[in-house]
């Protein structure tokens, strides 16, 4: 990125900040109300503690959202989204 680019971002971040909505692009993400953790589980054929040690998870949470006694946090539920659709590319990006 060019440094003439980033400094055109932040003009148009200050303008944004000052309420000027018309320079910016905002991006809205939808974050599902709820998950089927055990459904996308099932279908990648991975006990919970499989599915638990590759994506990052505590089993614990694991067993927890599978049992409906808590649920996923926002940010669990986008990363789970994104195990459901595409969950080669979360092992990607988690790989040391």
């Amino acid at each position: 990125m060019s440094g003439r680019k980033i400094i055109n971002g932040l003009h148009e971040a200050i303008d944004h900040a000052r309420g000027d909505r018309s320079v910016a692009r905002v991006r809205v993400v939808r974050v599902p109300e709820e998950v089927d953790v055990r459904a996308i589980r099932t279908r990648l054929s991975l006990s919970q503690k499989e599915f638990a040690r590759r994506f990052g998870f505590s089993l614990d949470a694991l067993q927890n959202w599978e049992q409906k006694r808590r649920f996923p946090d926002s940010t669990a539920r986008v990363l789970l989204k994104v195990i459901e659709r595409n969950p080669g590319v979360v092992e990607e990006a988690l790989a040391l």
